[in-house]
């Protein structure tokens, strides 16, 4: 209130007076910062008691809504972190920490709609109902596996920097990894789980993250049990331009989508199958044709546009005209041209009625668009009415604001400097000094945002010894970017993972 009366009154003060007394209005602005809503550099910790049935057995845990205060070598305090951590009774259970990507996100989304005990009530490709929205217990959640702590980037969410710190020192793939690494272990260290198995989740971006974070954290002494990649992209370097291995990376997916959407001439009965033969031409004579350039031949060309429309549902003067490199862009707006409508990037089964048919490029993703309200809102509501969470901040979705400039650059230990990153390095190192770690990829056959076959891509360059590879598994799902959206393919993903948890336990 003081803020709102304090600008009142400056805006009622006539010029003349303004100009008689020039300190008047620093003051008032002084004022005005000073009773701004800021991040507290105490630690905050709100408390609650809930209870969730899993797998039919009640499960009780305990719910605490607060910050992590992360600090420089030196001891100074740079960021207040939000956390939401949901905690069951037992000694050394696994702790799960979880965040979102962007680069920037807001761990929202895997809060609200993966294993917490709370879900928002969603299924895709269908876009939910508007409020009041539907959320409550979740009987998907990993409670009864593994602790599990939510964290938001700085910048995101509650969580701000401190001091003379601004976004400007957090927004970067090391300058981001170095702050999660150190958030994770006061998290660690303040609530004594250095006994306890330790994994890491993150989605999109934040896989990225995760291979810089595992590093971090192995080399300040705390090794992880496992690694867990949702919607995997841990490598930005094969999507520069000029580059064939994003077209190589990208073909898979829009071969299971062509199938979804029935666009295929000969349809086979099984995906699985189906995309079985697909990466084997990707890897053999597409690879191949690329490879070649403008040197190929007319007959190779030819021959590869005829496969890849047979993989795509797209035609093949269509495909010669693109060089038989295919644009993602160019794909969702192709692919069902003749309907009128664009497909979805984050999910490509969404689809949205075009406002230019001749358009190049999608105006709208659908596949984001649609949830971020019933997101949004379920979690201010939980926040405030079940965690007891209070703050005057506003929460964030994304860091994204004005002067927002991630910086890419990224230095692998004993590496020279990325300026397109690829932490798939990094968490290969971390598997050779912890060779006990497990890896989990988790991918969405429709996610063309993170193509399955890129992760698929990496791990095949990670060039790990056999006893190491041992240690990494994928699982696939009829789904998107957002795996958890749908409720049949979060069933599925909450068996997969209760079982990669209990092989981890043995």
């Amino acid at each position: 209130m003081r803020t709102i009366l304090a600008g009142l009154m400056l805006l009622a003060l006539p010029a003349q007076a303004q100009d008689k007394k020039p300190g008047l209005k620093d003051a008032m602005v002084a004022e005005a910062e000073a009773a701004a809503a800021k991040a507290p550099v105490e630690e905050q910790a709100a408390v609650s008691k809930g209870s969730v049935t899993v797998a039919g057995k009640a499960m009780a845990y305990t719910a605490t809504a607060g910050t992590l205060t992360i600090r420089d070598d030196a001891g100074k305090p740079t960021a207040s972190m939000f956390y939401t951590a949901y905690v069951a009774p037992g000694a050394n259970r696994p702790v799960t920490f979880f965040y979102n990507g962007g680069p920037g996100s807001a761990t929202i989304w895997l809060h609200m709609g993966s294993f917490a005990p709370v879900r928002v009530v969603t299924d895709n490709p269908e876009a939910p109902p508007p409020a009041p929205y539907a959320a409550g217990p979740n009987p998907w959640t990993l409670i009864d596996k593994t602790d599990l702590v939510f964290i938001d980037a700085v910048g995101a969410g509650w969580s701000r920097p401190l001091g003379d710190k601004t976004g400007k020192d957090f927004n970067g793939v090391d300058q981001d990894a170095d702050a999660f690494a150190r958030g994770i272990m006061r998290y660690v260290a303040r609530n004594n789980r250095w006994q306890s198995p330790k994994v890491l989740l993150g989605e999109s971006y934040g896989t990225l993250r995760s291979g810089a974070v595992a590093a971090l954290l192995e080399n300040r002494g705390l090794s992880l049990n496992g690694v867990v990649l949702l919607s995997t992209i841990m490598n930005y370097g094969v999507r520069q331009s000029g580059y064939d291995q994003n077209s190589q990376v990208l073909l898979p997916g829009f071969a299971a989508t062509a199938w979804y959407h029935n666009r295929l001439a000969n349809r086979p009965a099984s995906l699985e199958a189906f995309l079985k033969d697909v990466r084997a031409f990707v890897a053999g004579p597409y690879a191949s044709a690329l490879a070649k350039g403008s040197a190929i031949s007319e007959a190779e060309a030819d021959s590869t546009a005829q496969q890849l429309a047979a993989y795509t549902g797209l035609s093949v003067p269509f495909i010669r005209r693109a060089n038989l490199r295919i644009s993602l862009a160019h794909f969702q707006t192709e692919l069902l041209r003749d309907q009128g409508v664009t497909i979805g990037r984050l999910d490509t089964r969404y689809k949205i009625r075009a406002a230019d048919a001749n358009a190049d490029s999608p105006e709208e993703d659908p596949a984001g668009a649609v949830i971020t309200g019933a997101y949004f809102a379920a979690f201010q509501d939980h926040a405030a009415r079940t965690l007891g969470y209070r703050t005057d901040l506003p929460y964030a979705l994304s860091a994204r604001g004005p002067g927002f400039d991630w910086d890419w650059r990224h230095r692998p230990q004993g590496i020279g400097v990325q300026t397109t990153p690829n932490t798939a390095i990094d968490l290969a190192q971390t598997m050779r000094l912890n060779p006990h770690m497990k890896v989990l990829f988790l991918n969405g056959y429709y996610d063309m945002a993170t193509p399955f076959y890129g992760a698929e891509f990496d791990v095949d360059h990670m060039l790990l010894p056999p006893e190491l590879r041992a240690n990494i598994a994928f699982k696939y799902y009829e789904s998107g970017h957002m795996i958890y959206l749908s409720q049949a393919a979060l069933a599925r993903l909450r068996a997969d993972m209760a079982a990669w948890y209990d092989a981890m336990a043995r």
